[in-house]
């Protein structure tokens, strides 16, 4: 994760290579006045003006045209003025070209180079989720992810957006830029390897398309878990057209928006318990882990699982069946692909898990 620091850290290289351009700039334009002004100075009347920058400038860009103010030959001064343009010009406009040159080319190879190693970088993840859409519902979406520790790669049309919010968030993002909508971009986030997209997209047909498209690029490839599509979705009435399109789940924030408004209403203490629970502590979340059939706690009771060690706190059990127990009781007896819903922190999830994967919850009686 990036600092802030390392942002400003950017911007102030930026503006350093600004800033060296219009300092030769300064001294190109500055060295050319100064050559033309003391031409004419020392002609006394012989050459207008636009002569003597004309010499200036063939002088300092040492093209070779020769002596072009008539009479040159009878003011020595002037030779002596246009041997210091030959030496200093010359510097001077050896240093234009190469902070110009500069300027152009490294910061558009510095930009390819950057977008090449964050493509390697997009390459090898695995199991990471792709973001559609980082508009106003997508960056809740990034802020979330963020929060909870989930590998992702956003895809959208404005990079601008996308560094934006990043240095918000203080880090760096992982982005194709590009159309959501398009086979190409999702390919490049990684969609063979992903384990589910969120599309937050404006509309209701954009996020269709990426229903559709992420179904059709993941179909057929002999993934062990079928891709995850979780889809935002504007108008009620295209609920039923995305879920035919593949949709795993759909989330309406019209209606949650309601439903909030309402519960604010009538029940203001549990939405205040949700809201702490979600916004005091960004880091505690209601989290599902799920028991594969190779964990040893398979056919045992809850009871005999040490979960609570691990500072995690059981509020339910969803069965392989569909079945969910609220509250449930020590003798429930843990089936196979079960899923735990509990309330913990992230590092706490984390250490749940990986005690599950390692048979190291049994508890010894």
């Amino acid at each position: 994760m990036r600092t802030p620091t390392t942002f400003r850290g950017e911007e102030d290289a930026r503006l350093r290579a600004y800033s060296r351009l219009i300092s030769a700039v300064t001294i190109l334009t500055a060295t050319v006045a100064i050559g033309s002004t003391a031409l004419y100075h020392v002609g006394a009347g012989r050459w207008s003006f636009f002569e003597c920058f004309y010499m200036t400038v063939i002088t300092v860009s040492t093209v070779g045209f020769g002596e072009t103010l008539p009479g040159m030959g009878d003011v020595p001064s002037a030779r002596v003025i246009t041997l210091v343009l030959i030496v200093v010009g010359s510097l001077t406009l050896l240093f234009f070209l190469s902070t110009f040159t500069a300027f152009i080319i490294e910061g558009d190879l510095q930009g390819i180079l950057q977008q090449r190693r964050m493509q390697r970088r997009i390459d090898k993840l695995r199991e990471h989720i792709i973001v559609c859409g980082a508009g106003n519902t997508g960056e809740h979406v990034i802020a979330e992810l963020l929060d909870v520790g989930e590998a992702f790669v956003i895809v959208d049309t404005d990079e601008d957006r996308i560094r934006t919010l990043g240095q918000d968030l203080g880090a760096e993002l992982l982005y194709v830029i590009g159309d959501a909508t398009d086979d190409h971009q999702l390919q490049q986030a990684g969609i063979a390897h992903a384990k589910g997209v969120i599309s937050a997209l404006h509309s209701d047909k954009d996020n269709l398309f990426v229903v559709v498209s992420a179904k059709a690029l993941t179909d057929g490839e002999g993934r062990q878990v079928p891709l995850r599509i979780v889809t935002k979705a504007v108008d009620i009435t295209a609920h039923d057209k995305l879920i035919r399109a593949g949709a795993s789940a759909i989330v309406s924030p019209n209606e949650i928006g309601g439903l909030r408004l309402v519960s604010e209403m009538i029940r203001p203490t549990a939405v205040e318990f949700l809201d702490r629970l979600l916004r005091a502590d960004r880091k505690l979340r209601i989290e599902d882990v799920s028991i594969p059939a190779t964990s040893n706690l398979v056919g045992k009771t809850l009871a005999k699982a040490s979960i609570r060690e691990t500072g995690a706190l059981v509020i339910a059990v969803r069965q392989p069946a569909g079945d969910i127990a609220y509250n449930p009781e020590g003798t429930l007896v843990l089936q196979a692909n079960a899923s735990l819903i509990v309330i913990a922190h992230t590092e706490d999830v984390t250490r749940l898990r990986e005690g599950i994967q390692k048979n190291q919850l049994l508890r010894v009686i």
